[in-house]
This record gives C-alpha cells, sequence and structure tokens, in this order.
C-alpha cells in the first residue's frame, strides 16, 4: 500500500511538471475522493445487485445461518447480512465496509456440493476477509488504480490536443523535452504497473484469508478441499462479470481458473487469484 501511494505521488508529480500546470491533478484527486466515499458506502449494494443476490434469515436455511453464526462467535465477529445467489457453480465471496456492515454471499452450487466440513471452510476464509477487513483495503486499491488511469487518460488528452501549443508558447527547452517524453511513456505504462500492484495486492490477501480461515475452523484440510473442487469445476458462473471476479474465493472464469495452473512468474502477475495449488500445498503444509 505504501508503495501504491509513492507511485501516485511519483506519477502526479511527473504529470504536474510536464504540464506546469497542478490543477488537473487536484481535480483527479478530488474525483477519487468522491468516487473512494460511493465506494465506501455502496459498494455492498452494487455488488449484490450484480451478482442478482437474494438474502436469507434464520428460518429459510438454518443450516448456513448457524454455520456463519458458530464461526463469528469463534472469530469475535457480529453475524454478517448473509445472501444466496441462485446460480448452480460453486463459489462465495464477501462484501461491506467494516465487520459491521458485513455481507457473505454463496451460489446455490457451493451449498449442494460441498461437504460441511468444506462450506465452513469456505465461510472461515470469507469471514477472515471481514475480520482483516480486506473489502476495505480492495475498495482503497480499486479507487487508487481509477485514479492513475485518470491521471494517465487526461495528460495523453492534453499532450495530444493542448501540450504542444502551450509548449510552443514557453519556448520548451531541453529539460522540458526529457520531462515530457519521460511523461509520455508514464502515462502508457502506469496504468498497467498499477493494475499489475492491484493484483498482487489482491494475491497477498487470499493467501492470508486461507491462513486465517484454516485456523479458525481448525481443520486446514476443509478449506484445501474445497478449493479442489470450486477450482476444478467445470461449470461457469453466470453472475460474475470482471468488475467482481477478485471478490470470489476462487475466479469466477474457468479460463482463469485454467491458468492459475501456469507457475510462471509472466502468468501468475496476471491473475486476480493465486494459483490453487499454491494455496492447496500452503493450507495442507499448515499444523493447527
Amino acid at each position: 500500500m505504501t508503495g501504491f501511494f509513492v507511485f501516485i505521488m511519483i506519477i502526479g508529480y511527473v504529470f504536474s511538471q510536464a504540464m506546469n500546470d497542478s490543477a488537473i491533478l487536484y481535480i483527479a484527486v478530488g474525483f477519487s475522493v468522491i468516487s473512494s466515499f460511493i465506494s465506501y458506502w455502496f459498494s455492498d449494494k452494487i455488488v449484490l445487485a450484480m451478482s442478482s443476490a437474494k438474502p436469507v434469515d434464520h428460518d429459510s436455511n438454518r443450516e448456513l445461518y448457524h454455520i456463519v453464526e458458530n464461526l463469528c462467535i469463534t472469530a469475535g465477529l457480529p453475524v454478517p447480512k448473509i445472501y444466496i445467489i441462485d446460480d448452480t457453480a460453486p463459489n462465495a465471496f464477501a462484501t461491506g465496509r467494516d465487520p459491521e456492515h458485513a455481507v457473505i454471499a454463496v451460489t446455490t452450487g457451493i451449498l449442494r456440493k460441498l461437504e460441511k466440513t468444506e462450506l465452513e471452510g469456505v465461510i472461515a476464509h470469507e469471514l477472515s476477509h471481514v475480520g482483516n477487513r480486506d473489502i476495505l483495503i480492495s475498495t482503497i486499491v480499486t479507487v487508487m488504480v481509477g485514479l492513475v488511469v485518470l491521471l494517465a487518460d487526461w495528460f495523453r488528452h492534453w499532450s495530444f490536443f493542448g501540450g504542444r501549443r502551450r509548449d510552443s508558447e514557453r519556448g520548451g527547452g531541453q529539460l522540458q523535452l526529457i520531462i515530457m517524453i519521460a511523461a509520455i511513456v508514464l502515462s502508457i505504462l502506469a496504468p498497467i504497473f498499477a493494475m499489475l500492484m492491484q493484483m498482487a495486492i489482491s494475491r497477498k490477501r487470499e493467501f492470508a484469508a486461507d491462513a486465517d480461515g484454516a485456523l479458525l475452523t481448525r481443520y486446514p484440510e476443509g478449506l484445501a478441499r474445497a478449493l479442489e473442487k470450486i477450482s476444478s469445476d467445470r461449470e461457469p458462473l453466470e453472475a460474475a462479470n470482471r468488475a467482481t471476479a477478485h471478490l470470489y474465493i476462487v475466479s469466477p472464469f474457468k479460463s482463469d481458473a485454467i491458468g492459475q495452473r501456469k507457475t510462471g512468474f509472466f502468468a501468475k502477475a496476471f491473475m486476480t487469484h493465486p494459483p490453487v495449488e499454491e494455496r492447496i500445498a500452503a493450507l495442507r503444509g499448515m499444523s493447527v
């Protein structure tokens, strides 16, 4: 996260020097603050609406409610709202701005295809995301990535449509030319680097949630078997899209799940989730 903030500061400094005007940077920051406010307060409702999730209570699904309730007591967390997505593909995610406003959503497929100990491992993983405030971290990172992309787009627009005329008015100079070239290159590469950093943070949080979830249930094998079943299931998750894919316990896109079996550094860099085999190996190497 610190590296991400430093990265944005460097981008802002280079762009402001090249444009010789800090107004655009202030506008971008103001826009990002508004976006973060909306994301913080309404992200759970937006995600649930996009996933067509329906709320359940104690009477409509007692077994699921008791699993969540018992794990929350063990973790010292308030019981979150529980939602079900009517989809036969097994998967689950957590959302919400803090433990007091958290939501856990599971598909009908995961309820049918997993054993109780496996489902407990999945729920414990999602509760660990809630307890670790990974949802808040994810929201902050998403806003920062959006800010980088916005700055890069604005700068490229400025350089092509207004920058040349302003350069001629200022008289140019060798240093200004170097700064301009560096800024143009940075405007092309910065969004790519920002998204790679976002994916790296997401992968780290998945490993942490796996470990904490296994400690919560005291049975790492349950989560390990659940990950095996979810990743090997060939049924696509119809409710998923690229905006919400990183929230799920395993990537809902089967092309990504196949890609997760590759161990090369380049392949891993573009994944929102760590390779499933590495997650399973880490869980089975734990002693609790």
